[in-house]
């Protein structure tokens, strides 16, 4: 076996708070070969990025302690001079992080900042990295490299904002390249772009890679080896496949069996809840079956027809209106009590946009929205407020839904004030029956925000939304930002909750395996359209939409053995929504596949797409 470009043995991390040294990571230790990627992998808290920081030493050292070693080169990075190290960075181990947005200079072309690597590290003229930057932008499949060069940050989509980080990482020819959730921030589609361009590169430019992620469908689809890391500490190791067939350790099986796997739900027609393992012992937590919850016979809760949502965007001096963004065009469904109804797409879509729409936070152009029957579009003031009590909504952040400052007992009962349902005394009573509901405890009413993890914030936003007993719940992204084994809690959760109060949702999210656990029915949405609608068995198991072909076709999934099919590399960008003043939506026409499944008839920009899927 060849010497490993990277060994770290017995890497400690610790930060000192209150006084004390606090370690984070402790006596981690592994190797990456020549050409290997290593993928390091955990929920949040659990040590994996802080080790790749260790590694880079980008800790500050004020604050942080380093233990062990870090072998690389022949040197032990952990004794470098920060003069020695900053040599070693860039030239000889790259990083991409999470949100290349956040990542890169806003007031910079990003030409100018993949060549200010070059002058910098390879001392190349201004001409020569100018020339060198062009190449790079074509080796990492940036369409129009040349008019590209001249454009700023904000100018460029999600995914070829981390095209240029990885640009930048690779231009000094590193012999490793450390990628911190390098996808997780993208969508779906993009995500398979930016893998496949990766493992590309990595056998172009013969270089190692660690892989820190929190999705084992990604682990599955990029890694040779896999290290799982819990609460500082790394928990099991070995080979990729070995890993995924044969966890010896509870929490890896506890980690596995929270994954969403596309898929999963062929032959079955109801949502279902995901099977959870004891992180203790591993063992299986029995998971009832869950009923069917929608009254098929009864009105809808909510119908929605031809809705359309439009923003004006001005340019010039005097403001004046240049084009529209057709956010939302000639949308329509409907959701039945107990049902849940799925919108998909990715970023730019729409979806948000219906859902804001129909809480009355943004203002519709026309159409009908009709819930419990009753016409709720234009409601303004008190109207709209007790409309409010028959829908709530769940956002994708529950730090940013919670007031830091108010405790999260008065939080959920601010609602039941708000709308004068009970008084201070019978709220708290409220607000103690509602926290069991939602898996907390009561006394946990007097704590702040800040006291509890992503997942439990998350239960409490439930609990304020439930406060008004809501007829429909608008879920918006609500799981998202949540980690696999707390997003499978919480779908439960939701679950439980629809058996128990007959609730119906409008569930938003761009995770199609999620999606799949959770569904009735789904409708896929492009540029503002919905293009395809059905229930979930249909939609997913006899998709007829190109676009929803390429939305399925694009989603990791969690079998290593997978691992050597190569994905086509596609450049394609999510086309923008934004039309001229005087665009007028073409008349769309409808086919119907099954019962209840419809598709929308596509032109010639999916064409190509149609004849590939």
């Amino acid at each position: 076996m060849t010497d490993p470009v990277m060994r770290a043995e017995k890497l400690r991390t610790s930060f000192f708070r209150g006084g004390l040294w606090h370690p984070v990571v402790r006596d981690v230790s592994f190797d990456i070969q020549p050409c290997q990627t290593v993928a390091l992998v955990g929920e949040s808290g659990s040590g994996k990025s802080v080790t790749a920081l260790s590694a880079m030493r980008l800790l500050p050292p004020e604050t942080s302690r380093l233990e062990g070693s870090i072998q690389f080169g022949g040197r032990d990075l952990l004794a470098l001079s920060e003069t020695e190290m900053r040599s070693v960075r860039g030239n000889e181990i790259a990083m991409i992080f999470q949100e290349p947005m956040t990542s890169l200079n806003p007031s910079l072309t990003v030409g100018d900042q993949i060549s200010e690597v070059l002058v910098q590290h390879r001392e190349m003229s201004f001409r020569q990295a100018k020339d060198e930057t062009l190449r790079m932008l074509d080796k990492v499949r940036i369409p129009a490299a040349a008019r590209r060069f001249n454009e700023y940050p904000h100018q460029l989509s999600g995914g070829m904002r981390q095209r240029i980080m990885i640009a930048i990482a690779l231009a000094c020819r590193p012999k490793l390249l450390i990628a911190d959730e390098p996808t997780t921030a993208l969508d779906v589609t993009i995500q398979a772009q930016i893998l496949e361009l990766i493992k590309l590169l990595q056998e172009e430019e013969d270089i190692a890679v660690l892989f820190i992620t929190h999705d084992m469908g990604v682990v599955a689809e990029i890694a040779d080896r896999t290290l799982v890391m819990y609460q500082g500490e790394v928990v099991e190791s070995g080979a990729t496949e070995e890993i995924f067939s044969n966890p010896r350790k509870p929490y890896t099986r506890a980690l596995l069996s929270a994954v969403p796997q596309l898929g999963s739900m062929s032959g079955t027609t109801g949502p279902a809840r995901f099977p959870l393992v004891d992180v203790e012992t591993g063992r299986p937590v029995v998971a009832p079956e869950v009923a069917d919850t929608v009254a098929h016979e009864a009105d809808s809760v909510l119908e929605v027809r031809n809705l359309v949502t439009r923003f004006d965007t001005k340019s010039g001096f005097f403001g004046r209106v240049s084009g529209r963004v057709h956010a939302v065009e000639n949308v329509s469904f409907e959701i039945k009590p107990g049902e849940t109804l799925s919108l998909v797409g990715e970023s730019g879509c729409g979806k948000s946009t219906t859902g804001r729409t129909i809480m009355g936070l943004t203002e519709a152009e026309s159409g009908s929205i009709r819930l419990n029957g009753q016409e709720i579009l234009g409601l303004r003031g008190a109207d709209l407020n007790a409309m409010r009590r028959n829908v709530q909504m769940i956002f994708q952040d529950p730090f940013a839904s919670l007031d830091p400052r108010m405790r999260v007992g008065a939080a959920i009962a601010e609602p039941i004030l708000v709308h004068g349902i009970a008084n201070r005394e019978e709220a708290r009573g409220k607000v103690a029956t509602l926290l069991p509901q939602v898996g907390l405890e009561p006394e946990m009413a007097t704590r702040f925000p800040h006291e509890f993890s992503g997942g439990q914030r998350q239960r409490i936003c439930i609990a304020r939304a439930l406060a008004v007993a809501p007829k429909l719940l608008i879920a918006d992204e609500a799981v998202s930002a949540l980690d696999v084994s707390i997003k499978a809690q919480v779908i439960n959760l939701m679950l439980d909750l629809q058996q128990s109060l007959g609730l119906a949702y409008l569930f938003i999210s761009h995770d199609m395996a999620v999606v799949e656990r959770i569904s009735h029915r789904v409708a896929v949405m492009y540029l503002g359209e919905i293009v395809e609608i059905g229930p979930r068995e249909a939609v997913f198991g006899n998709p007829q939409h190109p676009y929803t072909k390429r939305l399925l076709s694009a989603v990791p999934i969690p079998d290593p053995s997978r691992k050597g099919i190569r994905r086509t590399l596609s450049n394609d960008e999510i086309k923008s929504p934004i039309r001229p003043v005087d665009y007028t939506t073409p008349v769309r026409e409808w086919r119907t596949i099954t019962p209840g499944h419809q598709v929308q008839a596509w032109g010639d920009e999916w064409t190509e797409t149609a004849r590939a899927a």
